[in-house]
């Protein structure tokens, strides 16, 4: 019987947190107590959590006494402030921000790809961005069939990984541009950026901050995380990410080329037996994977599977999956589990 522990949540009343609070009860995560954080300006809310209610903290280094799981989604600087705090009072820390994730001896984890590196850590465990996520646990059964060569990444974001706002925001836009309202743009491309867009009805390719090579953030961790978390450290990875007018779940249109053979019909078997995917490919009843049938679900979907006639050895893949679950909450939850 596995031993009861006691959990933080960080970040408790935010999209993500409050989707790991749902993830927890659902899997029923064997916490004895729970502890819900959040900043002074959302302490004294009372959530429910599995048929009791739950009264909403402050977060301070002292919350994190006597806790032995710790999951952060509040932001890179809340993580940098007190993930530290709370590793160092035993908790082990599962942090969803940027803060971490290339810090050398802090493990990125993705429990289908690289489940080992969870024994590794020092207090501290990255959980991946969520378009990598979902493109690793895709590309791992493959590459352990034939080796990568090459990825070419194209996403279609949905605006919850902007959060809640961005979500009302894209509500709001689409009903005042259907009925000839003028439109308010506050959240994309961020909160900070110097422009904002209209979402609604049209697609925005930045995601983050730019660099000065013209890539944004977004596209530079999926290029880094996905090579450590594969231990692929010269694999070749580009991205290009695009905010699209979806609520919930994340697409991506994969290119990839591969050292040696393998047919579109042994890619498809083997994610076909691969954990965490599904494989929806039927082009002859039109059946292919769709943030609608993904929404609400922790299974990464797989479909459009074709070889790319273009290289010796290509393939083309389409890939969904909810990037507030298994992008983000549900994943840090397997991640626990694997630790349990």
């Amino acid at each position: 019987m596995t031993k009861k522990v006691n959990v933080a949540v960080v970040g408790a009343t935010g999209m993500v947190g409050q989707k790991m609070i749902e993830v927890l009860a659902e899997r029923n995560f064997p916490f004895e107590n729970l502890k819900l954080l959040a900043s002074s300006r959302s302490a004294g809310q009372v959530l429910p959590v599995g048929g009791k209610e739950y009264r909403v903290e402050e977060i301070t280094p002292d919350a994190f006494d006597g806790i032995d799981f710790a999951f952060f989604s509040a932001g890179e600087s809340i993580s940098k402030e007190f993930g530290p705090e709370a590793a160092g009072r035993k908790a082990v820390v599962i942090d969803n921000s940027n803060a971490f994730r290339m810090d050398e001896g802090v493990p990125l984890v993705v429990p289908e790809v690289n489940p080992a590196a969870a024994k590794e850590h020092k207090g501290i465990i990255a959980n991946p961005n969520c378009s990598t996520i979902q493109m690793v646990v895709a590309l791992q059964p493959l590459q352990e069939k034939a080796p990568l060569k090459r990825i070419v990444a194209a996403t279609y974001q949905a605006v919850s990984g902007a959060g809640k706002e961005a979500v009302d925001e894209l509500k709001q836009q689409s009903r005042d541009y259907l009925e000839g309202k003028a439109v308010k743009s506050e959240y994309i491309p961020g909160k900070g950026a110097i422009r904002k867009y209209q979402i609604a009805f049209n697609m925005v390719p930045q995601l983050d901050v730019f660099a000065e090579d013209g890539y944004c953030k977004e596209e530079v961790k999926m290029v880094n995380e996905s090579r450590k978390i594969m231990g692929l450290p010269e694999l070749a990875v580009t991205a290009t990410t695009v905010r699209v007018p979806v609520m919930n779940g994340h697409s991506i249109a994969l290119n990839v080329e591969f050292e040696e053979s393998i047919s579109a019909a042994e890619a498809r078997d083997l994610l076909g037996k691969a954990p965490g995917v599904k494989v929806v490919d039927n082009p002859e009843k039109l059946e292919y994977p769709m943030p609608l049938f993904a929404d609400g679900d922790d299974a990464v979907y797989v479909g459009r599977i074709r070889p790319d006639h273009s290289v010796q050895y290509g393939l083309n893949l389409w890939v969904v999956a909810d990037n507030i679950r298994k992008g983000a909450a549900t994943n840090s939850i397997q991640i626990a589990e694997l630790l349990l």
